[in-house]
């Protein structure tokens, strides 16, 4: 890093656009493999938020792909580096006084710990959208899973490159039992019952 960057304060703090807002801001790291529903999880829970008069923005992993990380591949060292950029525009979304929500498979657990320490207390909350492989590769709506079966693919998580499961998400979703709209419920008033939206 170059001696020569200075960091500059804004005007309006973070504690001056959450009070006006009248909500906290904060990520949802939603966290699964491909297939699992993040995405559709993120959007559904994007509209209930705006519905309500709550800021939020989705980053989607594909989407951010097109631009921000379009010079990213897939390797290990590739991945990690797609996340802590997301890590550091998700937090700059909260300096903002928004709620973002991330739908990453984001695979390595050390990486999402780097975003979450990133972040203030009370900032980040992991939800692991939980599906079993069999069942993402079931669904496969990109066709994916196939291509790398196949071995169009390489390096493909849960083929062959591995998902490390969360070990202490603040919320788990099962999409195999649940519903979009029950997912979205379960999140929803987990952030009712702890004081992150009122």
């Amino acid at each position: 890093m170059s001696n020569n960057i200075t960091w500059h304060e804004t005007s309006i703090t973070k504690f001056e656009r959450r009070q006006k807002n009248g909500y906290h801001s904060f990520v949802i790291w939603l966290t699964g493999l491909s297939g699992s529903g993040k995405s559709t999880i993120a959007n559904a829970l994007a509209r209930k938020l705006f519905d309500e008069n709550i800021h939020s923005y989705v980053l989607d992993g594909d989407n951010v792909r097109h631009g921000l990380n379009k010079d990213l591949g897939f390797s290990e060292e590739d991945r990690n580096e797609n996340i802590r950029r997301i890590g550091e525009v998700a937090k700059l979304f909260v300096d903002s006084g928004q709620v973002v929500l991330t739908a990453f498979i984001s695979p390595f657990r050390k990486d999402r710990e780097v975003v979450r320490n990133l972040l203030e207390e009370n900032e980040f909350i992991e939800v692991y959208v939980k599906c079993s492989l069999k069942s993402c590769e079931k669904r496969d709506p990109k066709g994916l899973y196939k291509k790398a079966r196949k071995g169009e693919i390489k390096q493909f998580t849960g083929i062959d490159s591995p998902y490390e499961e969360p070990l202490n998400p603040e919320i788990v979703v099962d999409t195999e039992a649940l519903s979009v709209e029950e997912s979205v419920e379960e999140i929803y008033r987990y952030l009712k019952e702890n004081h992150y939206i009122h």
